[in-house]
């Protein structure tokens, strides 16, 4: 049940009228409410559904229940605007009037239980909280009637490109290969799925060739499943972003439209995948020719081309066979280049090259270069060539037989037709020099020079690459002897250059150098002589890519990252070493989850918010170092709350080749903000005492200003010098549980309870010797906040020493010395002597030697001697370094003496002996017949005496704020010559305020400024051993009151490294700091004065009880004859109202 009032008096006659409703209602069955889980993450633009159902609640009579949906949004969480009603066409507010009635928002019944909120095209502002509410068909209300989901709207990162040519033509059984380049910088955990689709000339939309779903998965298209199977139809993805796509033995069916096309999809909190944004690349237009029909299945065609058949000396020479037959994938050749008869290589059945002995060392330098590019093609390269190379060139083909044991047969050759080639002989200086090395961050420009000198013609340059993955080198780019630029056929690279800035230099530039640029580049410059290469020469250099990851740096830092409720915090993200174009994430972690985005800062300069994040942060940028290329981001929190701590991180990414790319994430910062501490205070009795067989009653008193907005939760425990046992405990529901330890036969001698104060009492009955002990009382105040949460507040704790007084026994103890004075470093010994025993060999005693300070709430055992004779060292991590030089000695049959070696000032306090007497009963079990415990001897442990003084005299005086305020602290004498000070300044306005701390001067010689004074506002100086300054450059007004130093002196110690001796403080000086100008003096409010308040808060009680006695005298009548039933007043049940 949910009150909506919109006033305060409203919201009470309403829930009061709710209530009386209630209460007169029959039963029903409870109605149960529930909607989509969240959060929601949908990309803008995109369609969002949600559904909702309602069950126990009946239909109204057209056999359906009607709902509402609200929204909240993230900068107004407390306000509910209307979006659509199954029942009301007017109920949506005039924000979303309009995309209700155009149909952009809609709501379906799915049955008459359940309905499917719809928007088909989401906004940036569509962001927040949904309410779906289900419309009551009862007079009253019984259950929950609405559930909440929360959407987050997110940018649209999704990007899909492909370099793929507009139009390409094969030849049929031909290999093609196409890439795509797919990437997404969502911060949500997202995946993608990709496919490339293939549509005919004569279809609407494409049909899947090959994709790959979210779950990486490889999925055929329909059709081409027997293709894939076979291997001719592959999907590979090549690095981060690049899938690549192969297609061998082309056939005419797969001429048409080819494009790719990829999803992101996003796992919502029900498990279920959504798919938030889809993009498609541009297409290709794909044309395979048929293949050549020869005349039968036995003939042979060879050919020869050369595209350059007059050369100059030096230039490139390219001699290029085919070969065709019928069914030519099925059989196999042999092919050979042959000039004037002379076999130059040959390429045998199996692809193996075999190179002429005339040629052999042409091919180890280089010069000469055979591959096979296809089914049928063949390719001879001659680089540079000589005179002695010209003359007819013939391709001849002999088909080859494989037999069962693999070998080959070899049939009669079919010869191509003589192709003549003409080659001039040249004659040239030229010499090329580059750079052997040079390295380049990536993202920067990259730069080579090639120096040519003996040049007697026009030049032209080519500038080639070979990376690390290749053997070969690969042309980027050329300019011809006009200066024509002439790139290579399959380059998209428009950032690549060919620069002649002087006539002997040539130089190449990257504007963005990337991991893929690096490798060997090879500039090869060629002479012409009218209009024929003379000759060539090449010149190469390494060239090595910094990845961006090994030279930027971002890092996060805070300026008050840990702060109060409503204070500022600032974070500055620092980026460094990075001069691209860049995108700023700031992100924030809360609770362990995933990183939520605050905003984005595009490198265009625009700013995307998420959510209503721009209400509570601000951004600032500053440019700090130009030389290290770093940037400053600052974001400031105005006024901090609980719900901006978290763990901060800044991320960068950058475009290269055309493609996002996330940089390392800075490291994450913590924001804590701190709640109001608590302040309530316990008071036990440090002991009690009561006799044997008596109900005990321990009563733990509290107070805390936070009385009214406060719960508690108590454990009682009996502290144990391991660890301390759990006896019972009251949570912050009074809901009552008992410690593992307790025995349940012992549980009901036990009991809690809480008293208005508040007071927490224990009461133990039938109190017996093994409840002695010390008892702790540990309560955790819950508060409530202004968001109506509970939180709980660090645990205090007292303590209580219950002693069970037994029947009177004949064991005494004496002791003779009940102080003991020594010096550190002595050795001392503590007696303790049994008079008035029964001398009897069937008493056997046991003996512990006990420890205490005057601050501690408890004894601690430091050595036990059982009477069985066994010895033990309780073990307490409180006196380990006592318990190291301890020795028990029992020198008689009555004493029991504990010795201490070199004491340490530590082992100062209180020192009891305790004496137990025991005797086997008949059962010849042990029997504690009687305890006693000595007087607690005093052992005192002298160490250096306090002897420090400091100077005392109050000052006063006026100074203007041009001139500095000197604070001189002088010591008059000291308690030792190793003596070391820690020197602390504080001021206050006059005698009645705070005194807070200005600076400290700690002995290690480490500074601390205050109260936010700064190192340029305060001089610290220590001219002389015993003198100390600190002086106030730029004193103002508001600097006025009262200061003082205050000194603490440190000497060695032996059992410490060092020992504080005393504090002391100086005298007053009293400063006035003065200005031109006069004062003001404000008025206080007349709505403030305590007559108005009172009559205000007397008005509103009067109020209060007149309605409530009208409300109990309907119930009264209404009631009147009838059997009382059970009622929603807060005394049975707690109410939890909406807002």
């Amino acid at each position: 049940m949910s009150c909506s009032p919109r006033s305060p008096w409203g919201r009470m006659l309403f829930c009061l009228t709710s209530l009386f409703q209630f209460v007169l209602a029959s039963g029903g069955d409870r109605v149960h409410t529930e909607a989509q889980a969240g959060p929601l993450y949908r990309v803008e633009g995109s369609p969002l559904s949600i559904s909702c159902s309602v069950t126990g609640l009946p239909p109204l009579p057209d056999d359906r229940n009607n709902f509402e949906f609200r929204v909240k949004k993230p900068s107004k969480p407390n306000f509910a605007l209307h979006v659509i009603s199954t029942e009301a066409s007017d109920f949506a507010y005039a924000v979303y009037g309009q995309r209700v009635r155009s149909g952009e928002i809609i709501v379906e019944h799915v049955d008459q239980n359940t309905v499917l909120f719809k928007i088909l095209r989401l906004e940036k502002t569509d962001e927040g909280e949904y309410e779906c509410t289900v419309i009551n068909t009862r007079s009253t209300y019984y259950g929950t009637y609405s559930a909440m989901t929360m959407v987050k709207v997110i940018d649209n990162s999704l990007s899909v490109s492909s370099p793929a040519p507009a139009s390409l033509t094969q030849t049929e059984g031909d290999s093609v290969d196409f890439t795509c380049e797919v990437s997404s910088n969502t911060v949500q955990h997202t995946h993608l799925s990709f496919a490339w689709f293939l549509r005919a000339n004569t279809e609407a939309a494409g049909r899947p060739l090959i994709s790959m779903d979210k779950d990486f998965r490889l999925i055929p298209g329909q059709g081409f499943e027997e293709r894939y199977k076979a291997g001719l139809i592959r999907l590979d993805k090549i690095g981060e972003v690049t899938y690549k796509l192969q297609i061998s033995h082309l056939e005419q069916s797969d001429q048409g439209a080819l494009y790719c096309e990829a999803q992101e999809w996003i796992q919502d909190p029900d498990r279920t995948w959504y798919s938030i944004a889809k993009k498609a690349a541009g297409e290709t237009i794909l044309t395979v020719k048929p293949k050549e029909v020869l005349a039968d299945s036995e003939s042979l065609a060879v050919t020869v081309s050369v595209p350059q058949s007059n050369l100059q000396e030096g230039q490139r020479l390219m001699v290029s066979c085919g070969i065709d037959t019928q069914n030519l994938k099925e059989k196999f050749f042999s092919l050979a280049w042959l000039r004037g008869g002379v076999e130059l290589a040959r390429f045998g059945p199996t692809g193996v090259l075999t190179v002429g002995p005339d040629y052999s060392s042409r091919e180890r330098e280089g010069e000469l270069r055979a591959a096979r590019i296809g089914e049928r093609d063949y390719s001879l390269i001659l680089q540079p060539v000589r005179t002695s190379d010209q003359g007819a060139y013939v391709c001849r083909a002999w088909p080859e037989e494989r037999s069962s044991t693999g070998d080959f047969t070899q049939g009669a050759h079919q010869d191509s037709t003589p192709h003549a080639v003409a080659i001039l002989a040249t004659e040239s200086g030229l010499q090329v020099e580059m750079t052997k090395d040079m390295s380049v961050n990536e993202g920067n420009k990259l730069e080579l020079s090639c120096r040519v000198s003996g040049v007697t013609g026009q030049l032209s340059v080519t500038w080639q690459r070979q990376s690390g993955s290749s053997a070969s080198f690969t042309t980027l780019i050329s300019l011809n002897r006009d200066g024509v630029v002439v790139k290579a056929e399959d380059s998209l690279d428009v950032s690549v250059k060919a620069l002649r800035p002087a006539p002997d230099l040539f130089s190449l530039e990257l504007e963005e150098a990337t991991q893929a640029d690096a490798g060997v580049y090879q500039c090869v410059v060629s002479e012409w002589k009218t209009n024929n290469k003379a000759s060539s020469q090449v010149a190469t250099s390494t060239v090595s890519v910094i990845s961006l990851e090994s030279f930027v740096r971002v890092s996060l830092i805070g300026r008050n990252n840990i702060a109060a409720e409503g204070q500022e915090v600032e974070l500055i993200c620092r980026v460094r070493m990075l001069s691209l174009p860049r995108t700023l994430t700031w992100s924030i972690r809360r609770d362990s989850s995933t990183l939520d985005t605050i905003l984005t800062l595009y490198s265009s300069g625009a700013i995307s918010w998420f959510g209503d994040q721009q209400q509570r942060y601000q951004l600032k940028i500053e440019k700090k170092n130009p030389q290290q290329n770093e940037m400053w981001y600052h974001l400031i929190i105005k006024s901090a709350s609980i719900s901006e701590a978290g763990k901060y991180q800044c991320g960068v990414s950058v475009v290269l080749e055309q493609a996002p790319r996330k940089l390392r994430p800075s490291n994450e910062l913590a924001v804590s903000v701190e709640r109001p501490k608590s302040d309530l205070i316990l008071n036990l009795a440090p002991s009690i005492r009561a006799n044997i067989n008596a109900d005990i009653e321990l009563k733990c008193s509290g107070s805390s200003s936070l009385l009214m907005l406060s719960r508690y939760a108590v454990t009682w425990l009996l502290e144990k010098p391991a660890d301390n046992k759990i006896i019972v405990r009251s949570d912050q529901d009074a809901f009552v549980t008992f410690g593992p330890e307790v025995e349940p036969s012992q549980r009901q001698r036990l009991s809690v309870t809480q008293t208005e104060g508040p007071n927490f009492i224990l009461t133990i009955r039938n109190a017996r010797s093994s409840d002695m002990g010390v008892y702790m009382c540990e309560v955790v105040q819950w508060q409530l906040d202004p968001s109506q949460q509970w939180h709980q507040s660090p645990p205090v704790s007292k303590s209580t020493q219950l002693t069970i007084i037994e029947p009177a026994s004949d064991l005494h103890l004496n002791t003779t010395t009940p102080v003991l004075n020594v010096k550190e470093g002595d050795d001392v010994e503590l007696t303790c002597n049994l008079t008035s025993v029964v001398d009897s060999p069937s008493f056997f005693y046991k003996v512990i030697w006990l420890y205490f300070e005057r601050n501690m709430s408890g004894k601690i055992p430091l050595v036990e001697l059982d009477h069985t004779g066994l010895l033990s060292y309780p073990t307490h991590e409180e006196v380990l370094y006592l318990q190291e030089r301890l020795r028990l000695e029992r020198s008689t049959q009555s004493s029991f003496n504990l010795g201490i070696r070199t004491v340490h000032e530590e082992d100062s306090g209180m020192y009891v002996c305790r004496v137990e007497q025991y005797q086997l009963d008949r059962d010849g079990q042990w029997q504690q017949k009687a305890s006693a415990e000595t007087s607690p001897v005093l052992l005192q442990v002298n160490v250096t005496e306090n002897h420090l003084l400091i100077a005392n005299t109050d000052t006063e005086f006026n100074i203007s704020t041009a001139q500095s305020l000197t604070m001189p602290c002088n010591i008059s004498a000291q308690s030792s010559p190793r003596s070391e000070f820690q020197i602390t300044w504080f001021w206050q306005k006059d005698n009645g305020t705070k005194q807070r701390p200005l600076f400290t001067a700690y002995r290690n010689s480490t500074l601390q400024y205050w109260s936010g004074k700064r190192d340029e506002q305060l001089r610290f100086g220590h001219p002389l051993p015993n003198q100390f300054i600190l002086t106030m450059l730029t004193p103002s007004p508001a600097d006025s009151g009262m200061y003082f130093c205050e000194v603490e002196e440190w000497v060695p110690s032996l059992s410490r490294d060092w020992r504080k001796v005393g504090v002391e403080r100086s005298g007053y000086l009293t400063a006035s700091v003065y200005t031109d100008g006069g004062e003001g003096s404000v008025s206080e409010p007349l709505c403030n004065s305590p007559s108005w308040i009172g009559a205000f808060f007397g008005v509103t009680l009067l109020l209060l009880l007149v309605i409530l006695l009208l409300v109990l005298r309907i119930c009264r009548g209404n009631n009147l004859g009838k059997k009382k039933e059970a009622t929603l007043w807060t005394e049975n049940h707690q109410l939890n109202p909406k807002d």
